[in-house]
């Protein structure tokens, strides 16, 4: 497959001698195909598992229940990435521990598909283990593949790799979401598993093209701390079941018994982690004030997050029972809403890199902060639009399509504004004791706004009522106007970084 896409190497000293991946290193074709096919199963399920869970076929949940468990679910997954970074550093070695990675989640697709309600939510736990063993480990693969910090190729390298992430979520909803719609639901999950089988056997068959260090482990356990750690998982794990055991057989569990931690956790993990950097005092002066300056963009994130993720749930509960899901009497699967950010991410993505380019060779790109803030107050605005279909539907008609299509477009571009530069701040910002971390840190911000929105699903709250959307669009905006109202101030912090 990677063959078709590869032509003569533009340098003598290309890595990986003969044929190269658009001028660069095979194995980027590699890990391009593989993360393609992996993200083509994680998005297709994301894209059916909201609407499983309400349709009366599925397991006809009410819509609080529904965005709880799918919010739960994304927040695991973000969580986990910070273990799975352990994993590779300290047991596995990244190349290792995403094979395994690719197994777990085609195992659990393949649990989804099982009509079975008692085995539907161990799938869902697989998949989120797996995604969260995956998640940074398959980017540090295409880091290590150009052998040079400087290397010209390398943002190119990322910036390929980034469009095979949005491939495989562009297709995802138009092929799994059809199949799981009008055929079969759980032949839609199974089809999940077929791709990421497709992903795992790319990525076995072409590992040989990767550069030997993602088969090291950087700092092995020792032994000591292998038993150590093996203790206190086994420790855990028997503390697990007897509690689960005990609530299973009083009668008295429930959904929230396993829904509720995770929430807390998701929670509680991202300010205790927080906490630890910004107090560690082996951070010198300029990093605790960098690190001061980040906590904004931490807090921003999160907001942003909490409210854009309810595009798959609560957007898509919506579309599902009260949108007119046609374009010019053309009638099309409510999981194809899905589709709408990551096309337009792949159209939109160029012009902003651009458009930055441009504004900074003429001395006015904004600042960090204030793209901060516009990315908040432009998902605040994506919900003050939002209550225009509300009113609709609260007045018996259904809304129309392109309403949510609106939402979506305004959605991407606050994405956008403040995605890419959280990545790029996070790794500019990161004390060097905590160099290899800050990217789990960064993730943690996503854990911690799906983890609010799974609290308001879990107290039973209404995230499509009137008054609900208007409060989340009032919280982004005004967060968005104080990040850019002291935008000076974060800058001050972040000392001779921009």
């Amino acid at each position: 497959m990677a063959s078709s896409l590869t032509k003569d190497p533009v340098q003598p000293d290309t890595p990986g001698t003969g044929k190269t991946f658009f001028g660069h290193p095979r194995g980027l074709a590699t890990l391009f195909m593989t993360e393609t096919w992996e993200r083509f199963s994680y998005y297709g399920m994301r894209a059916l598992l909201p609407l499983y869970l309400v349709a009366p076929a599925g397991l006809h949940l009410d819509a609080a229940t529904a965005t709880a468990i799918y919010s739960v679910y994304l927040s695991l997954v973000y969580l986990l990435a910070l273990p799975g970074g352990w994993v590779a550093d300290r047991v596995l070695g990244p190349r290792r521990t995403v094979a395994v990675a690719g197994a777990v989640i085609m195992l659990g697709h393949l649990t989804l598909a099982l009509p079975s309600a008692g085995t539907f939510y161990t799938g869902l736990g697989l998949v989120a283990i797996g995604s969260g063993l995956l998640k940074a480990n398959i980017s540090t693969m295409v880091g290590h593949l150009y052998d040079r910090p400087d290397d010209p190729r390398r943002d190119g390298g990322f910036t390929i790799f980034y469009i095979g992430i949005n491939l495989g979520a562009f297709a995802a909803p138009l092929v799994i979401g059809t199949i799981g719609q009008k055929v079969n639901w759980h032949l839609g999950f199974a089809l999940a598993a077929v791709g990421m089988a497709l992903g795992l056997a790319q990525f076995l068959l072409g590992g040989h093209r990767l550069s030997p260090r993602s088969n090291v482990v950087p700092t092995p356990l020792s032994a000591r701390e292998k038993a150590a750690t093996l203790r206190r998982a086994g420790s855990w794990a028997a503390v697990a079941v007897v509690f689960y055991g005990v609530a299973g057989l009083s009668g008295a569990f429930t959904l929230n018994w396993v829904m509720v931690p995770i929430i807390a956790a998701g929670l509680v993990i991202p300010v205790v982690v927080l906490a630890r950097i910004k107090r560690d005092r082996d951070l010198d002066r300029a990093e605790q004030s960098r690190m001061s300056a980040y906590l904004w963009f931490f807090v921003a994130a999160a907001l942003f997050w909490m409210i854009y993720d309810q595009g798959g749930s609560t957007l898509s509960i919506f579309a599902y029972h009260k949108a007119e899901n046609s374009v010019f009497g053309w009638s099309f699967p409510v999981s194809w809403y899905q589709s709408v950010n990551p096309v337009m991410i792949m159209a939109l993505a160029p012009v902003f890199a651009v458009m930055w380019t441009v504004l900074a060779r003429r001395g006015r790109e904004p600042s960090t902060a204030a793209k901060f803030g516009l990315g908040l107050i432009l998902v605040g605005a994506s919900f003050f639009v939002f209550l225009a279909p509300l009113a609709i539907a609260g007045s018996g008609h259904k809304a129309a399509a392109l309403w949510l299509v609106a939402i979506y477009f305004v959605q991407t571009i606050g994405e956008l504004l403040l995605s890419p530069v959280g990545l790029s701040v996070t790794t500019k910002m990161a004390p060097a004791k905590y160099a290899s971390q800050m990217m789990g840190v960064w993730f943690l911000a996503v854990t911690a706004g799906d983890a609010t929105t799974g609290l308001l699903g879990v107290a039973g709250v209404d995230l499509d009522r009137m008054d609900i959307v208007v409060a989340e669009a009032v919280l982004a905006v005004a967060a968005g106007t104080a990040v850019w109202m002291y935008r000076g101030k974060v800058r001050r912090l972040m000392g001779d970084l921009h």
